[in-house]
């Protein structure tokens, strides 16, 4: 075959390289007047309500997501999906509450990952995916093993970079990685190593994915690692903060050769305090990158970021969310259906579109996400989802509709349940176990610490909650959540 060199003029290369100048010539969205937006949705793991400078965090400062609020909006009201990892980002990826999605708990899978997303499944990728974005997914996923019908390749994601399995997410120097179904050896980990940081080795793959997809709207689903239990970081990043935050909290961690080593156990840190410090500066210094490079690339009036966490605070691998006031004035960590377990920050930013250093009480959740999506895109929401969408709230506009009601549940524990419907929010513990169920009720416009059950005092509010969450769900095969059969 003969091959012929094709000259092509300098003008035309760049024209097909396309220009990163305004995120390039992109459709506009039929339902909102303007160009089809890049969205951007970064998800910590594991923060709290009170882990952000703007949320009343004390101890360390945040600049960038302060920042991001400052030229955003701040929600005051939003709530995770659940109050664990795979049911809460099952929820947000399908629009579905607890009582709905497919995934309802944290079920393993051996040896790597967890049970997986059914193929029937519709996601915030693949619909926008249909609807023209390209789709990435770097971090976290945890609702599929490699390969399975859950996997992010097969839910809609063109590109994906990190863990599958959130139990080796549980390590930040792991033995390797995922680059969409390629097994990627992290050589600086092996034997008792300790040289590749995955939280930076994800960081600069979506850096890198904003970079190469700069002239077409694109999808950024940036689930973070941080600020999970595992409380290990470089010490460049760890030195800034030692000896400041005394006395420290040590924790006696799996090192190597004990079991679970970089199989899910923690790993040791003796100075918890400065860790747990770092690491959220370093979230933050993550999200200013971002943030910068989209300025860089011109596309920062074209890109809607999204930052919230996946649950609230945990106490393990030396956490101590109480010296941190990592949950303000809620009440209740992760595997909670507290407040504290469930309440989160979520903040969005959106030049031009949205008011600087607005704030809404707006009362909203994970499932609300996809819709919100739909309408950013221009295109139309999924049938039969529970979210509704705060485009109206986030542009400032009238006709915001409102849910009649929230709910959650959780599947370990014994089981527990949660439903809000206006400031009323009803809560039940162990409901595997009928005999001894608690029943709570709260006013959380009078109290939003949870403190006083007033269940006793108000009868028929808690007999029509009750009736209203016994509703709110359907039945699943996989995740049962009903109390054991008795033989008598």
């Amino acid at each position: 075959m003969r091959l012929v060199k094709l000259t092509i003029p300098s003008m035309a290369i760049s024209a097909l390289i396309g220009s990163c100048t305004g995120g390039g010539k992109q459709k506009e969205s039929s339902n909102v007047g303007f160009q089809k937006p890049n969205i951007i949705y970064i998800l910590a793991d594991d923060l709290g309500y009170g882990d952000l400078g703007c949320y009343g965090q004390k101890r360390f400062k945040t600049p960038n997501i302060d920042r991001m609020a400052g030229e955003g909006m701040r929600f005051t009201q939003h709530y995770a999906g659940c109050t664990v990892s795979a049911p809460s980002r099952s929820s947000l990826m399908t629009g579905l509450t607890t009582g709905h999605t497919p995934i309802r708990g944290n079920k393993e899978w051996k040896s790597e990952g967890q049970w997986p997303l059914p193929a029937s499944s519709y996601t915030i990728a693949e619909m926008l995916k249909k609807a023209g974005y390209v789709t990435g997914g770097f971090g976290k996923w945890g609702l599929g093993y490699p390969g399975s019908e859950g996997d992010p390749n097969y839910q809609g994601f063109d590109e994906f970079y990190g863990f599958n399995c959130q139990r080796l997410a549980h390590n930040y120097y792991p033995s390797h990685l995922w680059d969409n179904r390629k097994k990627v050896i992290l050589k600086g980990n092996s034997g008792d190593k300790f040289e590749e940081y995955a939280p930076e080795l994800i960081h600069q793959h979506a850096l890198q994915f904003i970079k190469k997809n700069c002239d077409k709207p694109f999808f950024l689903y940036y689930a973070s690692t941080i600020p999970h239990a595992e409380l290990l970081i470089p010490h460049k990043n760890l030195k800034e903060f030692q000896g400041k935050f005394l006395p420290d909290k040590n924790f006696n961690g799996a090192s190597p050769g004990d079991p679970g080593f970089r199989d899910g156990a923690y790993g040791p840190q003796s100075e918890s305090h400065a860790a747990f410090a770092a690491m959220v500066t370093l979230l933050d210094r993550q999200v200013g990158e971002v943030l910068d490079k989209l300025k860089e690339l011109g596309m920062d009036k074209n890109t809607i970021v999204i930052f919230s966490s996946d649950n609230g605070p945990h106490l393990e691998g030396g956490a101590d969310p109480d010296y941190f006031d990592s949950n303000g004035l809620l009440r209740g960590y992760k595997r909670d259906l507290y407040e504290g377990g469930i309440r989160e920050p979520m903040i969005v930013r959106w030049p031009g579109k949205i008011s600087a250093g607005s704030e809404t009480d707006l009362i909203s959740a994970f499932w609300d996400v996809m819709p919100t999506m739909a309408e950013i895109a221009g295109i139309k929401a999924p049938d039969k989802i529970d979210g509704i969408s705060f485009l109206p709230t986030l542009l400032g506009k009238k006709g915001q509709k409102q849910h009649d009601y929230m709910y959650w549940e959780f599947h370990e524990l014994s089981g527990r349940k949660a439903i809000r419907k206006g400031n009323w929010k009803l809560v039940k513990y162990n409901i595997q176990n009928p005999d001894n169920t608690k029943v709570e009720l709260y006013n959380l416009s009078a109290d939003m610490g949870e403190k006083n059950n007033i269940a006793t005092l108000n009868p028929d509010i808690v007999k029509k909650l009750s009736a209203l969450m016994d509703s709110a769900r359907t039945g699943s095969d996989v995740f049962k959540f009903e109390p054991p059969t008795v033989i008598k």
